[in-house]
């Protein structure tokens, strides 16, 4: 069985890691990711669209400083894109699935430590790491390509194109919402996984030290006997 130091520790940790899971789990279920507001022209007003979405979702407002807009708008992202926008949010998908789950196999081998002695070596603190590191990484990656598809591949243009079409964009201005945001926070609670079960390596490290010294300075014959 496990010490009650290991047992809390690693208890700890499967909590954060267990945070994490239920983070990415909102951020992929929320749309609010970013509001674009695009100043527009047609033939017959200026306007904006304002358009709000997720990963999967989005909602979108039409503006006009004259004649007659459109009723408010609720799409599926994946339903109306093309190209290479479509490709870049599907890489973002990826790997906020991979994120996800890792996450979740850092929060069974966190558990499982909290309650057992693996004898394997890759089902401790090495896995652990692993888990942590490579979710950190994927949804660092998905957070960058992201942004990446919104300011290089023109994502909001793309979907107020097709939501409205005949629309000419002038200029588009962008604002990331909390779900964005919360991808800092699974960052961080990898980061505070990882911390913990270092700290507690360390310190079952040092146990053994002293537990080593007072052979080491005993008397020989002592030892003898």
């Amino acid at each position: 069985m496990p010490t009650t130091q290991k047992t809390l520790m690693f208890l700890s940790s499967f909590v954060t890691s267990l945070g994490s899971v239920i983070i990415i789990c909102l951020i992929l279920g929320t749309q609010a990711w970013i509001t674009s507001t695009l100043a527009t022209i047609d033939s017959f007003s200026n306007g904006s669209v304002i358009i709000t979405y997720g990963i999967f979702r989005g909602k979108s407002t039409q503006e006009l400083t004259q004649g007659l807009t459109e009723p408010d708008k609720d799409f599926e992202v994946f339903g109306i894109l093309n190209n290479s926008p479509k490709s870049l949010q599907m890489a973002t998908l990826v790997f906020l699935v991979l994120s996800l789950l890792t996450s979740l196999l850092s929060s069974a081998f966190t558990f499982y430590n909290s309650i057992s002695n693996p004898y394997q070596t890759f089902l401790g603190p090495m896995g652990v790491y692993t888990w942590n590191g490579i979710s950190a990484f994927s949804v660092f990656l998905a957070m960058l390509l992201f942004v990446g598809n919104t300011q290089s591949s023109q994502l909001s243009e793309e979907l107020s194109r097709e939501l409205y079409p005949g629309i000419t964009i002038k200029e588009a201005t962008h604002s990331y919402g909390y779900s964005f945001w919360l991808i800092l926070l699974i960052i961080l609670l990898n980061a505070v996984t990882v911390v913990i079960i270092f700290f507690y390596q360390k310190s079952r490290h040092q146990q053994r030290q002293a537990e080593r010294k007072p052979m080491e300075f005993a008397p020989r014959d002592g030892i003898l006997f």
